[in-house]
């Protein structure tokens, strides 16, 4: 009996290890499936713009040179002073041109005192040939030495106005309107004038409107072309290095006429309005230009797009909340959203969080959200300061 007994408990505890092991089993295998979030794409209105790093130049720039020599009697503006076209900037001695301008009249009066009497004289001669008291010779050399006396009153004429030039030169004015430079040269000093070689007294660069010079690939250049034979003109947004908005507005107004055959870019050139005279020449900056007229886009978060060797690819969750793959085409950044070019439709529910916990042909729960900016975008985002070449910004 003991001995029976023993065979049937050992029966039993087989068994009920094995019932455990099937009910271990079945609990395995209803484990439930993982919750992810998930958004339609957002849908706004944007247009693409290309971003570039460049240099802000002075339309205008002018080294003040004396054209005349001699010594510099005195300055009349403050050293880095907004200055006016034609406003007085150094004065030179003029003692020295007053006399060379006295001289010159001097001749002057005296080459006319001459021309007066040699027409007088020929006068007198066309009288006497009338009598024959006279010889047609002379009455010709009469009519030479008149010619010759004009000459010399139109050339004593001639340095008259060249010395007065030359004292109007003593006053050295600005040529532009502009801001100054530093003066280079004080008062009592010599200075040469006269030609290129001269000292320079001070510089002048014109800065309203002032250039944003940038380098820009063939493939950008001939889509701002085409833009322009439509009539859609290509709009420039520019930010200095310490600004977070793009709000200073200008237009792109030249392009140079060669590709650079090394580089594979065309210089372009930017006017852009500077009223307040805060951006100076030789400024770094950073412009975007609209390359595409506004379009509806789909976007979505960076981080709900998955990388699969040269394929982009998302999570979208089907009628059955089964997990498809979707193949997609990406635009450009917009902020921290990604454009969406193909492969989606606007009421696709996308995995934007959970990712790993989705795998494809695998039942998910999905919990419903909403795709937002981070901030706005235009006039608050945040400098980021590796910006992407193009970028999309909603159109207001």
């Amino acid at each position: 009996m003991a001995r029976l007994f023993s065979n049937t408990t050992g029966v039993l505890l087989v068994s009920a290890v094995l019932l455990t092991a099937c009910g271990g089993g079945q609990q395995q295998g209803q484990m439930p499936a993982p919750q992810v979030d998930v958004a339609t794409p957002l849908v706004e209105r944007v247009a693409d713009w290309d971003e570039f790093t460049g240099r802000f130049e002075s339309p205008e720039h002018v080294d003040v040179r004396a054209r005349v020599s001699g010594y510099l009697e005195a300055v009349h503006f403050e050293d880095g002073a907004e200055v006016e076209a034609g406003q007085l900037l150094f004065t030179i001695d003029a003692r020295p041109f007053q006399a060379e301008l006295a001289a010159a009249q001097g001749r002057l009066t005296q080459a006319r005192a001459e021309l007066s009497q040699v027409r007088t004289d020929l006068e007198r001669a066309e009288r006497l040939i009338e009598s024959r008291t006279i010889s047609q010779e002379a009455v010709e050399q009469r009519r030479t030495a008149v010619s010759t006396a004009e000459a010399a009153v139109a050339s004593a004429r001639a340095q008259v106005e060249v010395q007065q030039l030359n004292l109007e030169f003593t006053q050295v004015t600005a040529p532009i309107t502009g801001h100054a430079s530093a003066r280079q040269v004080d008062p009592g000093n010599l200075v040469s004038g006269g030609n290129s070689a001269g000292d320079v007294l001070t510089t002048i660069v014109s800065s309203d409107p002032i250039y944003f010079e940038f380098d820009a690939s063939e493939a950008v250049f001939l889509r701002y072309q085409r833009r322009q034979v439509t009539g859609e003109g290509a709009p420039v947004e520019v930010r200095l290095q310490d600004e977070t908005a793009f709000e200073r507005r200008g237009e792109i107004v030249f392009a140079d006429n060669a590709i650079n055959p090394n580089t594979g870019t065309i210089h372009m050139r930017a006017r852009v309005a500077n009223p307040d005279g805060l951006i100076r020449p030789g400024m770094l900056g950073t412009a975007r230009v609209r390359g595409s007229a506004p379009y509806e886009a789909m976007l979505l978060p960076q981080t709900a797009i998955l990388s699969d060797g040269s394929r982009r690819i998302v999570y979208v969750v089907n009628d059955q909340n089964m997990v498809e793959t979707r193949n997609i085409v990406q635009g450009p950044l917009s902020g921290s959203l990604r454009v969406i070019r193909d492969g989606l439709q606007p009421g696709d529910r996308v995995i934007v969080n959970g990712l790993l916990r989705a795998r494809p042909g695998a039942e998910v729960v999905p919990q419903s959200t909403e795709i937002s900016r981070a901030a706005p975008n235009r006039g608050g985002a945040a400098f980021i300061e590796s910006q992407p070449a193009t970028s999309a910004q909603p159109v207001d």
